[in-house]
């Protein structure tokens, strides 16, 4: 199939708005359906049908898929790539960001599973969406910009190491699965990419999410500043207090929220919820 001849054959005009950028290698999309881990079981959102390339790839894979398209002129494009598969792939031409959780589970019926090109720009609102939302993906598979995916599995005291990462870690675990060169993409963007698979647990499904993203939030507000700096201006507790529940944990009154791991986030967030509460 020669996706950019259906493209020009349709008159095809590329949306910067929406940041396409298409697949056509055949070996990449098989990649990034085996890198998904999508079994003939599954049900797959895909956000983002583009050109309906990694569309096709995954329904010659999946029980069903759900692929939500924002650009409505792409309709005669898929209606070309996705011949045949009528039954296996429903297309949704809306924005996924303005439907409801309760309209996306009716459409989705059970389990799923996320793959998607995601347009770099909405990267981070998607993410955190579909990990954060009541009814999760049991995977979300996601081609993204690689210095993203750097940010999204970086370990500690490192320059990529932030919020996205702790935010990420405590609903999942991410991996890179592989680099892609800019050069696999119509129209090439500015900027490499990498496939990034996140596996959603609940480890934390007892723990105060919500007053941890406040305490990293604060640990990384300013990176020039202490943690202890930081979590005064946060937390309105006098620096003794906060020392003191650094000194607790093991933790030195110098150290830098960057170099704290997601365990100390939880058990530091714990400890300043109780003494805000006294």
């Amino acid at each position: 199939m020669n996706v950019k001849q259906i493209l020009a054959d349709q008159g095809f005009r590329f949306n910067k708005q929406f940041g396409q950028n298409f697949i056509t290698d055949t070996n990449l999309l098989q990649a990034m359906v085996q890198d998904a881990g999508v079994t003939e079981s599954d049900t797959v959102l895909e956000i983002g049908a583009g050109a309906g390339t990694l569309t096709r790839a995954l329904a010659q894979t999946a029980r069903r898929v759900v692929a939500f398209e924002i650009d409505r002129n792409l309709m005669p494009v898929l209606d070309r790539t996705l011949q045949g598969l009528d039954g296996k792939v429903e297309v949704v031409l809306r924005d996924i960001m303005q439907v409801g959780d309760t309209e996306l589970d009716a459409i989705l019926d059970g389990s799923y599973k996320v793959v998607a090109n995601l347009p770099y720009y909405i990267t981070t609102p998607i993410l955190m969406r579909f990990l954060e939302r009541r009814n999760k993906p049991l995977s979300a598979t996601v081609m993204i910009q690689k210095e993203v995916a750097q940010r999204l599995v970086a370990p500690p005291a490192c320059a990529d190491y932030g919020v996205i990462t702790l935010a990420i870690a405590l609903e999942g675990d991410a991996r890179v699965m592989r680099q892609v060169p800019r050069q696999m993409f119509c129209p090439q963007p500015n900027v490499d990419s990498a496939i990034v698979r996140i596996d959603l647990h609940d480890r934390y499904a007892d723990a105060d999410k919500a007053a941890v993203k406040r305490a990293v939030t604060a640990g990384f507000a300013m990176r020039r500043k202490t943690l202890a700096n930081n979590l005064i201006h946060a937390y309105r507790l006098p620096r003794e207090r906060i020392e003191r529940i650094l000194q607790d944990l093991g933790l030195s009154a110098t150290v830098r929220g960057e170099t704290l791991d997601l365990q100390t986030y939880l058990a530091l967030s714990a400890r300043l919820a109780q003494a805000q509460s006294e």
